[in-house]
């Protein structure tokens, strides 16, 4: 193999630039031309493709975001856009493909791959860790670590003012933001897709907690169970305890990468280029039991994700 590309693609994850400087360097190091494709999918259809080298990556592990760009294209889900991807590709001699993103990113990797004659590797580059077959996804620890600041701010003023404290972080589908950042801040009651709740409960829960003297509650609420302002108001009619809601938004994508996700990173990128180098496709790379992995594309998106009740579960136990 002689030519790979390499892309961003979805929503954007501290640690991709980590991804991308570990890809190129690891690409030139083995004799091949490494050509960065900028906006996704969207811009591999349009051409917009440049050979990088070595100074390219230069001072970028340290950055948030993607040097590469981002976007979502929604011709690329037609046929008739992948082929016009796969002819792009040809005219620049690009053989394998990387691509750095979440699951639907990789289907189109898939996708491409299978009605292509193109190798594809996918790079787990996501901030919800919602990817089954990989422990951890690039981007995932430093936006966790994000929530936790805000968390441990926001406890100081609650605190001052006796109230109950909601925050709402990302997640629609998989809570793993919401768990984690409420057993790492030490949060009163978390709320995930993953679990059903009960609004009385937790009521009941805060009440209880006014009682025994307890002067401010913490609650942390993933984006894709509900509204935060709405269950702050409700909240309060209920309890009569003032209650505010914050919502932390796009700030839990930005931020300088943290160790973990640059070594994460550094290490997903080289094993992508092995991958390739092997001349292996439709797969992606990952880290299970600190071991990094190549697996399968079907059998990764196939993959149902972990039941993590016994974290759940712990952070319940430790909240009283």
């Amino acid at each position: 193999m002689r030519t790979i590309g390499i892309l961003t693609s979805g929503g954007d994850a501290p640690g991709m630039n980590a991804a991308i400087r570990a890809v190129v360097r690891s690409g030139i190091s083995s004799g091949m031309r490494v050509m960065g494709i900028q906006r996704g999918y969207n811009g591999l259809i349009n051409g917009e493709i440049y050979e990088m080298s070595r100074s390219s990556v230069s001072d970028i592990i340290q950055r948030g975001g993607t040097i590469l760009r981002t976007a979502r294209s929604e011709e690329f889900r037609t046929p008739e856009g992948r082929k016009k991807a796969y002819n792009v590709l040809k005219v620049f001699g690009i053989e394998g493909l990387v691509v750095i993103g979440g699951d639907g990113s990789f289907t189109g990797a898939q996708k491409l791959s299978q009605e292509f004659d193109i190798k594809t590797v996918g790079i787990p580059g996501t901030i919800d860790n919602d990817l089954a077959y990989t422990d951890y996804t690039i981007g995932f620890d430093t936006a966790l670590n994000t929530v936790l600041d805000a968390i441990n701010k926001l406890r100081d003023t609650s605190t001052s003012h006796e109230r109950v404290s909601i925050v709402e972080v990302m997640g629609r589908h998989c809570g793993d933001i919401a768990l984690y950042a409420g057993l790492a801040g030490g949060a009163e009651s978390i709320i995930i897709p993953e679990v059903d709740y009960s609004f009385d409960e937790l009521c009941k829960t805060i009440i209880e907690g006014k009682v025994r003297g307890k002067i401010h509650n913490l609650i942390i609420l993933a984006e894709g169970v509900g509204g935060a302002e709405e269950l702050a108001k409700h909240i309060e009619e209920v309890t009569g305890i003032e209650t505010r809601a914050t919502i932390l938004g796009h700030i839990q994508r930005g931020g300088s990468p943290t160790a973990f996700d640059r070594i994460l990173a550094s290490r997903l990128g080289a094993k992508a280029v092995e991958v390739l180098l092997e001349g292996k496709s439709q797969r992606v790379v990952g880290i299970r039991n600190n071991k990094i992995i190549d697996v399968d594309i079907n059998e990764a998106l196939a993959m149902q994700r972990e039941n993590k009740h016994d974290l759940y579960d712990l952070a319940k136990t430790l909240s009283y």
